[in-house]
């Protein structure tokens, strides 16, 4: 059995070698951003998201098998230092710089070409991942999902990590607190049961969350949370708000992931509006953030909303301020904030609203 989280990050701080694999059940809390250090050059890290693989007649959700294995060429090129989440999490929960080019890698919904195709390749490569598992896809025991006795193999090797996506994938922000409690506790008692112990890490269910449900999951004790919305993790990052850079079939070309592994985050600091689920008394919300003087000069800085919508900038000093010149839409609505960096590298700072109704 793996070390957990907590141990781990004591042992990194103690220069201790550890294990990364798996998972552990002695988990005695979630954890808190390091403070901001503004003199510190932040590289930062880009997580990324994957699906399926090899699966074309679901290209939405899909990599091709030649798109990935230009992805892992790139990666294995020797420019990138490619870590388990748990040491990322770790490295931003003490404030340690982690090295250039840091990479994690992610998968969702334990799909069976992960196991066919995904996972042989990573192990041929020797990269770390986290896999991000809803219980019930699993207790399906549908053909394209994988088993808990795959399952319990990849949980046994150093270069995988369990992670915990609820019992039934449902859309949390519409859900209530008590809803929401029991999809942690259901999936919680199958892990332990098939797995031996609880995952430290989630993910939300379609990248979908609020400021309630961010809360749950760290009263619940984990120690992170990833979304879908993009950009790399940084020093200002909330542990409980990670963003992921999704791949599919149409984002998923080797010069869109060459760019997209290059990323540098843009630290954000007091951001508006908190609550990223969206009602009709704030929609459209009033996006906004501050961006420390460290980075320089924002000159180039230029913000893009997803699904249509038009949105406008602007800026008063170091504040910026993102309008939207129309409502959102019910459903998922992503913000990406973009500007030059340093190396001819991009800062990238995304956000995810969410409006129930779709």
């Amino acid at each position: 059995m793996a070390l957990s989280l907590r141990r781990r990050i004591l042992a990194i701080g103690l220069g201790v070698a550890v294990g990364l694999g798996g998972f552990a059940v002695d988990a005695v809390g979630p954890l808190a951003a390091a403070p901001f250090a503004p003199d510190r050059v932040d590289q930062g890290a880009v997580v990324l998201v994957y699906h399926r693989f090899g699966e074309s007649d679901y290209p939405s959700t899909n990599i091709t098998l030649e798109q990935f294995e230009a992805h892992l060429a790139i990666l294995t090129s020797g420019r990138y230092q490619v870590l388990p989440l748990p040491e990322i999490v770790a490295a931003m929960a003490e404030g340690r710089p982690l090295p250039p080019h840091t990479v994690g890698i992610s998968i969702d919904d334990a799909y069976l070409s992960v196991w066919t195709e995904a996972w042989p390749r990573l192990k041929a490569a020797g990269l770390p991942f986290t896999l991000f598992v809803a219980t019930d896809t699993v207790d399906r025991e549908t053909p394209r999902t994988m088993t808990w006795s795959q399952l319990r193999e990849l949980a046994a090797s150093p270069l995988v990590t369990i992670g915990s996506q609820t019992a039934s994938h449902p859309h949390m922000p519409e859900q209530t607190a008590e809803r929401n409690r029991q999809e942690i506790m259901r999936s919680h008692a199958r892990f332990e049961r098939e797995l031996g112990g609880r995952p430290e890490l989630f993910a939300y269910p379609y990248g979908e969350f609020s400021l309630a449900v961010r809360d749950l999951i760290a009263a619940e004790g984990f120690f992170a949370a990833f979304g879908q919305h993009s950009g790399a993790i940084g020093q200002t990052s909330d542990p409980y708000r990670l963003p992921r850079f999704a791949l599919n079939e149409a984002y998923g070309t080797p010069e869109r992931f060459s760019l997209v592994v290059e990323t540098l985050p843009l630290p954000a600091l007091d951001i508006t509006p908190e609550d990223p689920l969206i009602g009709s008394a704030n929609n459209p919300p009033a996006y906004g953030f501050t961006v420390p003087q460290s980075v320089g000069s924002l000159d180039g800085l230029q913000c893009y909303a997803g699904r249509g919508n038009e949105a406008r900038l602007q800026r008063l000093d170091r504040r910026v301020e993102v309008r939207f010149v129309a409502p959102l839409q019910p459903g998922r609505t992503r913000i990406n904030c973009t500007m030059p960096g340093p190396d001819d590298r991009w800062r990238w700072l995304g956000r995810q609203f969410y409006l129930p109704g779709q």
